[in-house]
C-alpha cells in the first residue's frame, strides 16, 4: 500500500499485521530476511584504475602522445619529454579530482539515527536503525532523527521539520487522523519520513517502509541513475581534438609529395611535414585550460565557493538559467519577527530605535516569556520571538528574572496555544483565533477597553492581511491575575507576524544575474503563498506553478511552460527533476541550488550543481559541483563572473594557438610551392615551445574583461572555436603568415635556395610576431592590456630564451644566425606596421563575437 496518510492507523496496523504492541521476535527475524535491513544500497563507483585511464581517453590527448614519439624519434628529447610531462600532469590533476567522486548514497546512510526506541512483545527497548522492518512501532521525541517511513499511531503537540526533504521552511504539526489520498507529500500530516527531526512533542508511529523502499531511498536511486554530466567546456574540446586529430593527419599526409615537388628530399620533407603535423598540435592546451581553471578555483575559494569538480567552473560561467532555493539561499534561512499590530498600529520590524510604546513592551514580553528557548537554543518560532523581543529593547534574561515562572501549559495542537503563569500575570500566545476567541478585552494606547465585535474583526482582517504576505501570524494576550481558568478573560494585545526573510543582498545579486541575460527561477518544496511573497521581495516576478500542476503536465507542455514561469512550489525531487530536463531540452545551461535532501537529484542532474555549506546536509553536498560556503545567493553571481572570465582566457589561448599554426602551416606549404624548405623540423618545434610555453601559461590569470556581466549567455551548444575565433585565426593566420613569406623573399635577395640569415629572420619574425599578438587576441576579449603583470614577464623570460638561442652555440642546432641591430629593427618595423592590421581583424571578431544582453 502507498497511501498510508490516507489509511486510518488501525487499519494501517491490520495490513502491516502488527498492533500498537508492536512485533514479536520471530516475526521480525522473518520481515528482516524478506525486507533486507533498514539501510540505503551502496554505489556502484568506477575503481581507481579506471578514473586514471579515463583520463587519457581524448583525441587531443593522444595527439599529444604522438607528438611526444615523434619529437624523440626527429631528435628532440627535451621537447618529449616537456610534452611527456605535460600529458602525465594533466592526467593525474584530474584523475586527483574525480577520485573525490560523489559519495552521496554513503551519505544518506549516515541520516539515520544509529539507534531508535522501539517497541515489541510490548515492552520498549532500543536497537539498531539497520534493524527496524515494516510493522514496527517506534516511540519519538523531540531531537529524534526519524529513522524509516512511519505512520503516525499517536501524538502529544508533535512537530517535525521536514526542510531537508521537502524544503518547507516551517516545523510541521502531525497528528494521526487520516488526510486525503491526493494530498502532496508536504502536507502529509499523519507521515513522519526518514531523516527528518522532531522539534516538538513526541509520538507513537507504525513503520511502513523501510530502507530503499523509504522517500529518501527513491531519491537515493535518482542519484544512482543520474548520468554523469559533461560540461560545455567538455564538449568542446573533445570536438576540437577530434577535429584537430583528422586535420593533422591529412596534413601530414598531404604535405610530403607537396615538398617533394618543390624540390625537398623525401626524408627531409618527411621530417617536416611530421614537425609541422606536431607544430598544428597545441599541446600546453591540456595544461592551459588545467592551469586557468585551477587558478579559477583558488579565486572562487577566497570568494566563498568551494569548487569540488574542476571544470565546473567555466561550465558556471556558461549557465542561461539559475534554478535557485528558496530556504537558507535567496532568504536567511531563519525565521524573525518582521511586522507586529497592536491596537490600531502596525509597525514593520525591524525599528531603527528601541522600544518606547508600553503596548509594544508588553507584546515583545510576553513572546519572550510565554516561550521555552533561548536565542540560541530552541524551537525556530520560539527563537525568532525571543531574538525580537532583544532587538526591540527588551532584556528577556531580566524579565525572567523579574517575573519566574510557575506554572504553564503547554502548546497543543487541538488547543493551538501555550499559557505560561507568573506570580502576578498569566500570559498566553498561540493561532490568533485560538487567542481571540478567550479574549474579552484589548490593550489600547488609552488602556484597557472592552473588546467589541469591530475591534475582532479588525483583528482578524489584520491576520489575514498578514497571512496573505506569507507571514506566520501569533496572538498574544494576558491576564492580571490567576483566578480560575487561565485561559479565560484574556486582554489581547497584539500580533507577531514571522517570516523567513530575503537576504538584503540578493535582490541586487539577482538584478545583476538578470543584466547579464540569466533567467532566474525559484523551485522549493515550500507552499505557493510564501514563494509567490518571497519571490517578489527578490525581484522576482512570475506566476506560480505548483507541483500538483506539473503532475498534469506533459513533457511538451511543460517545456514551453517552464521558459515562461519563474516561481515553482510545492516541488518534490521528481518534480525538479522534470523541470531541468525541460529546461535541458529546450537548450538551456543549467545551475541548480539547493541545501536538502529533497535537492540532491535536481543537483546531480543539472549542468551545474551548486549546494549550501552552512545548512546543506551532507547528501547535496556530495552530489554538487560547487558549495556554497556562506550559503549566499550573491556568491553565485561572483562565481558566474569569475566562470566567463575563465572562459574568456580559455578563448584567447585557443585562438592564439590555433593562428600562430595556422600561419605556420600557411607559410610552410606557400614557400614550398617556391621550392623553399623555411622553418624546420627543430625551429617548428621552439617556436611551439615558445607561444604554448609561459606567455600562454600566463593568459589563464588574466583577470577578465569589466564588462563581463553584461554580455549575453553563450549558451552550452557555443563551441570553443566559434565563429569569432574562426574569423581571428584565418584574418590573423593569413595576415601573419603573408607578412613573413614577404619577409622571406626580401631577405633572400634572389637567393635560388634557403639561406641561413633569411631562415633566422622568418624564425625570429614569427616568435616576436606571435608575442605582439597576445596582446591583440587579448584586447579581442576585452581585457585590459596592462592588466597582467605575469604576462609581461613571461613575454620577457620567454624572448630570453630565444636570444639565447640565437647568440649562444645552441644557434648551431637550429641553423640560425646572429642578427644584426638593423635586422632587428626591420622585425620591429614590421611588427609595428602590422599591428593595425592585426587590430582590425580583432575588431571584426569582437564586434561580432560579444552579444550585449537586450
Amino acid at each position: 500500500m502507498s497511501e498510508w496518510h490516507a489509511t486510518d492507523a488501525e487499519t494501517v496496523c491490520a495490513d502491516l499485521d502488527t498492533s500498537p504492541d508492536g512485533l514479536d521476535e520471530s516475526a521480525v527475524a522473518d520481515r528482516l530476511s524478506r525486507h533486507g535491513p533498514n539501510e540505503l544500497a551502496s554505489e556502484q563507483t568506477r575503481p581507481w584504475w579506471r578514473v586514471l585511464i579515463e583520463q587519457f581517453a581524448s583525441p587531443l590527448i593522444w595527439l599529444l602522445v604522438a607528438a611526444a614519439a615523434v619529437s624523440f624519434l626527429v631528435g628532440h628529447p627535451v621537447d618529449a619529454v616537456l610534452i611527456t610531462v605535460i600529458v602525465a600532469a594533466n592526467g593525474v590533476f584530474g584523475f586527483a579530482q574525480e577520485f573525490r567522486a560523489e559519495r552521496s548514497i554513503e551519505a544518506l546512510r549516515d541520516m539515520a539515527s544509529p539507534t531508535v526506541r522501539v517497541r515489541r512483545d510490548g515492552a520498549d527497548r532500543r536497537v539498531d536503525a539497520a534493524a527496524l522492518v515494516p510493522g514496527d512501532v517506534v516511540l519519538l521525541g523531540q531531537g529524534d532523527v526519524v529513522p524509516a517511513d512511519a505512520r503516525v499511531l499517536t501524538q502529544t503537540d508533535l512537530e517535525v521539520d521536514e526542510s531537508a526533504l521537502t524544503g518547507e521552511s516551517l516545523p510541521v504539526a502531525k497528528e494521526s487522523s487520516p488526510v486525503p489520498a491526493d494530498t502532496p507529500l508536504a502536507e502529509r500530516t499523519t507521515m513522519l519520513y526518514r531523516g527528518t527531526n522532531v522539534t516538538r512533542g513526541n509520538a507513537t508511529a507504525v513503520v511502513v517502509a523501510t530502507g530503499m523502499d523509504t522517500e529518501v531511498g527513491a531519491i537515493a536511486e535518482q542519484l544512482a541513475v543520474a548520468a554523469d554530466r559533461s560540461t560545455p567546456l567538455q564538449r568542446n574540446l573533445h570536438t576540437l581534438g577530434r577535429r584537430l586529430a583528422t586535420g593533422v593527419v591529412v596534413l601530414s599526409l598531404a604535405l610530403v609529395p607537396i615538398l617533394v615537388w618543390g624540390g625537398a628530399d623525401t626524408v627531409q620533407a618527411a621530417l617536416t611535414a611530421i614537425s609541422l603535423a606536431v607544430a598544428a598540435v597545441p599541446e600546453g592546451l591540456p595544461a592551459v585550460v588545467t592551469l586557468t581553471l585551477a587558478l579559477g578555483v583558488r579565486r572562487m575559494a577566497d570568494e566563498n565557493a568551494l569548487v569540488r569538480r574542476l571544470t565546473a567552473v567555466e561550465a558556471l560561467g556558461s549557465v542561461d538559467v539559475i534554478c535557485t532555493d528558496k530556504t537558507g539561499t535567496l532568504t536567511r534561512g531563519e525565521m524573525q519577527v518582521t511586522r507586529a499590530w497592536v491596537h490600531d498600529e502596525t509597525v514593520d520590524l525591524p525599528t531603527d530605535s528601541a522600544v518606547d510604546d508600553d503596548r509594544l513592551d508588553r507584546l515583545f514580553e510576553i513572546g519572550a516569556l510565554c516561550n521555552d528557548a533561548t536565542a540560541e537554543e530552541g524551537e525556530p518560532t520560539e527563537r525568532a520571538l525571543v531574538a525580537a523581543a532583544a532587538d526591540h529593547g527588551v532584556d528577556v534574561d531580566e524579565r525572567r528574572r523579574e517575573r519566574p515562572r510557575n506554572g504553564e501549559r503547554s502548546f497543543s495542537s487541538a488547543r493551538q496555544r501555550m499559557a505560561t503563569v507568573h506570580d502576578d500575570v498569566v500570559y498566553v500566545k498561540g493561532a490568533p483565533r485560538a487567542v481571540v476567541e478567550r479574549s474579552t478585552a484589548v490593550l489600547t494606547a488609552d488602556g484597557v477597553v472592552p473588546l467589541t465585535d469591530d475591534i475582532r474583526s479588525e483583528i482578524l482582517s489584520t491576520v489575514d492581511a498578514f497571512a496573505a504576505d506569507a507571514l506566520r501570524v501569533l496572538g498574544f494576550a494576558y491576564k492580571p491575575t490567576d483566578d480560575g481558568d487561565p485561559e479565560t478573560d484574556l486582554v489581547f494585545v497584539g500580533l507577531q507576524g514571522l517570516l523567513d526573510p530575503p537576504r538584503p543582498e540578493v535582490r541586487e545579486a539577482i538584478a545583476d544575474t538578470h543584466a547579464a541575460g540569466i533567467s532566474v527561477k525559484m523551485i522549493t518544496g515550500d507552499n505557493p503563498v510564501t514563494a509567490r511573497a518571497i519571490a517578489r521581495e527578490v525581484g522576482i516576478e512570475s506566476a506560480v506553478v505548483t507541483g500538483s500542476e506539473i503532475d498534469d503536465t506533459d513533457d511538451a507542455t511543460l517545456r514551453d511552460r517552464v521558459n515562461e514561469v519563474d516561481v515553482f512550489a510545492r516541488m518534490t525531487p521528481e518534480h525538479k527533476v522534470r523541470v531541468l530536463r525541460a529546461l535541458r531540452a529546450t537548450g538551456h545551461t543549467v545551475a541548480m541550488t539547493g541545501d536538502g535532501v529533497n535537492d540532491a537529484p535536481a543537483l546531480k542532474h543539472a549542468d551545474v550543481g551548486v549546494a549550501m555549506g552552512i545548512r546543506g546536509t551532507d547528501v547535496a553536498k556530495q552530489a554538487s559541483d560547487i558549495v556554497l560556503l556562506d550559503d549566499n545567493y550573491a556568491t553565485i553571481r561572483n562565481a558566474v563572473r569569475r566562470g566567463r572570465a575563465i572562459y574568456d582566457n580559455i578563448w584567447t589561448f585557443v585562438a592564439y594557438l590555433l593562428s600562430a599554426n595556422a600561419a605556420e602551416v600557411l607559410l610552410v606549404v606557400a614557400a614550398s610551392l617556391f621550392g623553399y624548405l623555411v622553418l624546420p623540423a627543430a625551429q617548428l618545434l621552439w617556436i611551439n615551445l615558445l607561444t604554448d610555453g609561459l606567455p600562454a601559461l600566463a593568459l589563464g590569470s588574466d583577470p577578465g574583461a569589466e564588462d563581463t556581466m553584461t554580455r549575453a549567455p553563450r549558451g552550452g551548444a557555443a563551441g570553443i572555436v566559434d565563429a569569432s575565433m574562426i574569423r581571428f585565426v584565418v584574418g590573423a593566420g593569413l595576415l601573419v603568415s603573408a607578412v613573413m613569406l614577404g619577409l622571406l623573399f626580401y631577405t633572400l635577395n634572389g637567393a635560388a635556395s634557403m639561406t641561413p640569415y633569411a631562415m633566422t629572420m622568418v624564425f625570429t619574425g614569427f616568435v616576436v610576431f606571435e608575442f605582439g599578438k597576445l596582446y591583440v587576441v587579448r584586447w579581442t576579449r576585452g581585457t585590459p592590456l596592462v592588466s597582467n603583470p605575469w604576462l609581461a614577464a613571461a613575454v620577457a623570460l620567454s624572448l630570453g630564451a630565444h636570444l639565447t638561442v640565437l647568440y649562444t652555440p645552441l644557434g648551431s642546432f637550429f641553423g640560425t644566425v646572429p642578427l644584426g641591430v638593423d635586422d632587428w629593427l626591420l622585425l620591429g618595423g614590421a611588427l609595428v606596421a602590422t599591428l593595425p592590421l592585426l587590430v582590425g581583424v580583432g575588431y571584426v571578431a569582437r564586434r561580432r563575437g560579444i552579444q550585449r544582453v537586450g
